[in-house]
């Protein structure tokens, strides 16, 4: 049965025979073409579906042929035995759809093959697909979901962005509890005003007082001039205060003051400032366990959740997920100058089984890892699947103060071959690291496998 077309461009007459032999036998139709031009007639008369092209031909650098190939679009496989950084850069920013060293592992040139096949069928496995010119659809700060339990928190956003009252965000970390906060800014009557966002538990002592209130020149060492704090700098705006169970207890007195009088003194200071800045807090933590354990003050507790906006986790709405990709997908072409088009179907299964305890930035950081070693606009499952839990390993990990930084990459090393089944060159893609170096993590480490390196 006929698989497909492929051209193969190479000037190595034996190579040409042997893949000839090779790929015909595993189904496909095969032509071959010994120099560029040859290779670029052929193209337009046999009309191949994938293209095996080497990078240093007689008449024409491979990288530049690359652009006049592009006209087909279909996906091409660089081999070749010039695997130098500035090569492999070249051959990835041409639009390569992947990167394969001579000596030719007809193993791992067999799947990128398949890949490349794969990648041409638009329905691809169920593969979510956007449409569109994906830059301009992209929507910095949109928040993402269709789910019953987030169409509840889009109507609380709805009712708060119409009032100034004091708003208490609780959720995982990783939940987009900053993306609510701004929502209900910028969905208000002051929205044309600052939003002036501070993370308590990134800023401690006095430079947290200062940061929140402003100081007076003088005030403290250091203080050579005056400084507005976020609260006199919002004017009639919103102060969000990310991770407010990490304020101090001894700044609780002052912010509780705020709240009630509306008013402040900068530290040295003597004059009262008044402000109309609304506040809106949030935090990963339980702030009422906190207050029966004395770390926070109750009537700041009280101050401070007048109204509750609970975030839901991302496992509570898995139904999002698909919505959620795809959105990630836009910002990571938007961002990464990329034109991913979609994700494999059975990588989008195991996601949707995952339970994502880092949220939806944990969706992100995952999505982005993968975009980047993508080399085609689709990203394959192998690419997803592995990463889904990495985090809790490194953390658990890392949780062994007896371990080193070496043995922790050995761990992870492991991990990632096992996870590929031992195949080198998805664990290269997935390390990020070339294949000379694997071989000599492997040799330093002293791990032995039977494959092929």
């Amino acid at each position: 049965m006929k698989k497909g077309k492929i051209l193969i461009i190479d000037d190595e007459r034996s190579l040409l025979e042997s893949f000839e032999m090779f790929l015909s036998e595993k189904g496909y139709i095969i032509e071959c073409a010994i120099n560029a031009q040859e290779g670029l007639n052929k193209s337009r008369l046999f009309r191949p579906d994938v293209i095996i092209l080497d990078v240093r031909l007689p008449d024409m650098n491979g990288i530049d042929l690359i652009e006049k190939l592009k006209e087909r679009q279909c996906p091409i496989i660089i081999i070749t035995a010039f695997h130098d950084m500035e090569t492999t850069i070249k051959a990835v920013k041409s639009g390569a759809f992947e990167y394969i060293p001579k000596p030719i592992d007809v193993e791992e040139l067999e799947n990128a093959i398949e890949k490349a096949f794969k990648s041409l069928d638009s329905s691809s496995d169920g593969a979510r697909e956007i449409s569109g010119t994906l830059e301009n659809e992209y929507e910095e700060g949109r928040i993402i979901g269709k789910s019953k339990i987030m169409k509840e928190v889009f109507k609380a956003i709805g009712i708060l962005s119409e009032n100034r009252v004091t708003v208490l965000i609780e959720g995982e970390t990783g939940t987009g509890k900053e993306l609510i906060a701004r929502a209900i800014h910028m969905h208000g009557p002051y929205k044309n005003e600052p939003f002036r966002a501070i993370n308590c538990s990134a800023i401690v002592g006095t430079l947290l007082e200062s940061e929140l209130f402003g100081h007076e020149r003088g005030s403290f060492t250091g203080a050579i001039t005056t400084k507005k704090g976020k609260i006199e700098l919002a004017g009639e705006g919103t102060v969000f205060f990310d991770e407010i169970g990490e304020l101090p207890l001894e700044l609780q007195p002052k912010l509780l003051r705020f709240l009630q009088e509306k008013e402040f003194e900068r530290i040295g200071g003597e004059r009262r400032i008044h402000s109309n800045a609304r506040v809106i807090v949030a935090t990963n933590r339980d702030l009422w366990q906190m207050v029966q354990d004395g770390l926070f003050r109750e009537d700041l507790y009280y101050r401070l959740s007048v109204t509750t906006i609970k975030v839901p986790p991302l496992r509570e709405r898995k139904s999002d997920i698909p919505l959620l990709v795809d959105y990630l997908l836009k910002k990571i072409n938007y961002t990464l100058k990329k034109n991913i088009k979609k994700i494999e179907g059975h990588a989008i299964s195991e996601m949707m089984k995952y339970d994502w305890p880092g949220n939806v930035r944990e969706l992100e950081n995952i999505i982005t890892h993968a975009a980047i070693n993508a080399r085609s606009d689709v990203i394959p499952s192998e690419l997803i699947i592995p990463l889904l839990g990495k985090k809790f390993f490194a953390k658990e990990q890392m949780a062994k103060k007896e371990l080193t930084l070496q043995e922790i990459e050995k761990d992870y090393i492991l991990k990632i071959l096992e996870n590929t089944r031992w195949h080198l060159g998805k664990a290269c893609e997935i390390l990020g690291i070339s294949r000379p170096t694997l071989r000599q993590k492997l040799k330093d480490y002293g791990i032995a496998h039977q494959s092929r390196l």
